[in-house]
């Protein structure tokens, strides 16, 4: 397969303090086994699906307390050129590219409203071998409480397009490659705690969401928000035993019609 276009949602992984709890939870809720731990790479450990690549575990580095959390990271065939135009365009590097053996080169870097995100320059390792499957990524959306920042930064550096909902009450946008959505934006309401940082929200296909929230719930996990039905699926938002926030989705459940859209001007 080739490497994704600039911009593409590729690939998601996640640090968790307790990684074999994690790797319990995640195996029980989404259907995943595991590969062999990477020590040369900090114990990055594969996840898959059916044998295919679908997302990563590892724990912190020694010394490291980072809260557990997702990253999504964002394709682009030459990282350093990304890791400029991040720069320039007042995002922050959070950690500069670096080569991740023979697999790739990758970035991790924060929008200007601090919503943490990665950047992959694929090598051996191009990403995604699945998508909306039961088990694998399905979608993502950036949330923040600086909306117009993330709707001038994200198109800048990833030369995204951008339509924005014709609804008064929500502020969503839709980041586009062509005619192709790959990227959500949410501005934060007052609902969310003030502790709680901008962040990229995963989502993961379930075949059921509303039996998906009940195991994830049985092992652990708190209900943040749903199970909701709209035009693109039924989903749900929680937060799992250690406290990272993901989303599950069936795209198959779907309810209304799709909401009316405006260029971003």
């Amino acid at each position: 397969m080739a490497a994704e276009a600039l911009g593409t949602p590729c690939w998601a992984d996640a640090t968790f303090s307790d990684i074999e709890a994690a790797k319990r939870f995640y195996g029980e809720l989404l259907g995943w086994t595991y590969g062999e731990s990477l020590p040369e790479f900090g114990n990055y450990t594969q996840a898959y699906l059916d044998g295919r690549a679908v997302a990563a575990l590892m724990p912190p580095m020694p010394g490291q307390d980072v809260p557990a959390a997702w990253c999504l990271y964002l394709a682009s065939p030459d990282a350093e050129a990304t890791t400029a135009k991040v720069r320039e365009n007042g995002g922050t590097v959070l950690v500069e590219p670096m080569r991740v053996g023979e697999f790739g080169t990758m970035v991790l870097a924060a929008d200007p409203g601090g919503a943490a995100f990665g950047i992959w320059q694929a090598g051996t390792h191009e990403g995604f071998q699945a998508r909306t499957v039961p088990g694998a990524y399905a979608w993502a959306e950036v949330f923040t409480r600086q909306p117009e920042k993330s709707d001038a930064f994200f198109p800048a550096v990833f030369e995204y397009g951008v339509k924005r909902m014709d609804d008064d009450s929500v502020d969503f946008a839709l980041y586009d490659l062509g005619a192709d959505p790959v990227l959500g934006r949410m501005k934060m309401t007052d609902d969310f705690p003030p502790e709680v940082p901008p962040y990229l929200n995963v989502y993961f296909t379930v075949a059921d969401c509303d039996a998906a929230v009940e195991k994830a719930q049985a092992m652990g996990a708190v209900l943040r928000f749903g199970p909701m039905s709209m035009p693109f699926g039924r989903f749900a938002a929680l937060t799992d035993p250690e406290g990272a926030p993901f989303s599950v989705i069936d795209g198959t459940t779907t309810e209304g019609d799709p909401p009316a859209l405006k260029d971003a001007s």
